[in-house]
């Protein structure tokens, strides 16, 4: 038996409306992908702008090199708001006081900067300082203290006196 002779098929050969497919199609992956960027962008932008990013990159990290140093010194601050104004208990890595230090703190209203005041502490015992003045209602703190040399410690707190 033979097998029957195969029909001639004309060669493939592209047509007009196989151009317009393939430009439909680029064009719709290309407006996929822009799209899908689109969506990732917007659903994670924080919604912060900032003027200079470069110069504020710059000083975030010159802040975390500042804390990485605090850190390998192993100060600690005990900050409290007391009914005379505020008292503030440092001490070292192993718990003993530190004694001998210049200590300063800013004091400012949680949500204005009106009525903002900086004091000097005075040390009235091994590693405890004060400084008189109460205030009424919640403050920002950010204690200061510097030893003779280099080494400097901050530490940041939300006090509330009566």
């Amino acid at each position: 038996m033979t097998a029957p002779a195969p029909a001639d098929r004309p060669p493939f050969a592209v047509r007009g409306w196989h151009v317009a497919a393939g430009v439909v199609a680029f064009f719709a992956l290309v407006v996929g992908v822009d799209t899908s960027f689109l969506v990732i962008a917007y659903r994670t932008h924080p919604g912060q702008v900032e003027a200079k990013p470069y110069e504020t990159g710059l000083i975030y990290n010159t802040e975390l090199g500042r804390l990485r140093a605090q850190d390998a010194l192993g100060w600690r601050a005990g900050v409290k708001a007391t009914p005379t104004g505020l008292e503030v208990l440092l001490e070292d890595r192993d718990g003993a006081p530190l004694s001998g230090l210049n200590v300063s703190a800013v004091l400012q209203r949680p949500a204005t900067e009106q009525g903002r005041a900086e004091v000097r502490l005075t040390q009235t015992g091994p590693g405890r300082y004060k400084a008189a003045g109460p205030r009424s209602g919640a403050w920002d703190v950010r204690i200061s203290a510097r030893d003779g040399g280099e080494r400097a410690f901050i530490a940041e707190r939300r006090l509330t006196w009566p």
